[in-house]
């Protein structure tokens, strides 16, 4: 796939043209591959957080922001070659490396979530996000500006952090999403420009994912008084990647505003890190 092509992967966001959602970007047997490779990594890989547990592939980055760099696995960088597939998108051809550098393997289980949040100034400004063994819901906020943060049921406390889990200054959010994207096993979510810059990201530490039915005369329901009925649509999801979706289960989910649940999801988080140390980790180690 070429980067004109991704056009056709552009998920329907209003002003917003900052996503694109390829579904099926691994093959099912790529995919048992990738996690079978990932569970066989050492016990010590395993960096355990409270709400899931990260491997970190291509180094470790300093305070400064620089990546002290170490090899990338091979079924990264050889077999399924993931890195060459994303380099041939070209979504990181504005970048000083080309090519995703530093890749964070999440593991969630069902229940687990990550906190609205940036991945922050140390990486070029894209991230792909590939999906294995699970779907989940990817929630986009936005910050409140001082002037709009008089309802306290609207506004929570965001934590600018990457997705290793390193905390940041909190800043005012608005709960309602700006923009909801279902993401299947073996997809590829690719965030940019004005959503990866000016917005957060997270998921919901919840066991299953209620839609909302598209195109449905049930989305506003209404009593006899003529007022909504606020329990019809409660918790639910309006997802504004229907249209590429790839799973015949969750096209149904979505068009008839059913529920999905989730199991144990790993992601693998592909960004570049610009600023490389002239001096390997291992290099480090050894003095």
């Amino acid at each position: 796939m070429s980067f004109e092509m991704l056009d056709d992967f552009l998920v329907d966001s209003g002003d917003l043209k900052s996503v694109h959602y390829i579904p099926n970007f691994v093959s099912e047997e790529e995919e048992e591959y990738i996690i079978r490779q990932i569970n066989n990594a050492p016990k010590p890989k395993w960096k355990t957080l409270p709400n899931r547990r990260l491997q970190v592939w291509g180094g470790e980055i300093t305070k400064s922001g620089k990546l002290l760099k170490q090899p990338l696995p091979a079924f990264l960088n050889k077999f399924p070659d993931i890195i060459s597939r994303l380099r041939g998108l070209g979504v990181f051809k504005d970048s000083k490396i080309g090519q995703p550098n530093h890749v964070i393997v999440n593991e969630y289980l069902p229940g687990q979530g990550i906190m609205p949040h940036e991945d922050g100034p140390r990486y070029h400004p894209v991230v792909c996000t590939i999906s294995l063994g699970s779907h989940t819901v990817v929630n986009y906020y936005r910050y409140l500006a001082q002037e709009k943060q008089s309802s306290p049921e609207s506004v929570k406390e965001g934590v600018e952090s990457a997705s290793d889990g390193k905390p940041g200054a909190p800043r005012p959010i608005d709960t309602k999403p700006v923009l909801s994207v279902l993401l299947e096993p073996r997809s590829l979510v690719i965030t940019s420009s004005e959503l990866y810059a000016q917005h957060l990201h997270g998921i919901s530490p919840v066991v299953e994912d209620k839609f909302t039915a598209l195109n449905s005369e049930d989305d506003a329901l209404e009593d006899e008084t003529g007022e909504a009925d606020s329990n019809s649509n409660e918790d639910r999801i309006l997802v504004a990647n229907a249209a590429l979706l790839g799973g015949a289960n969750e096209r149904e989910a979505v068009l008839k505003g059913s529920v999905l649940e989730r199991s144990t999801r790993i992601s693998l988080t592909c960004r570049s890190v610009e600023q490389v140390s002239t001096l390997s980790a291992s290099k480090l180690l050894s003095y």
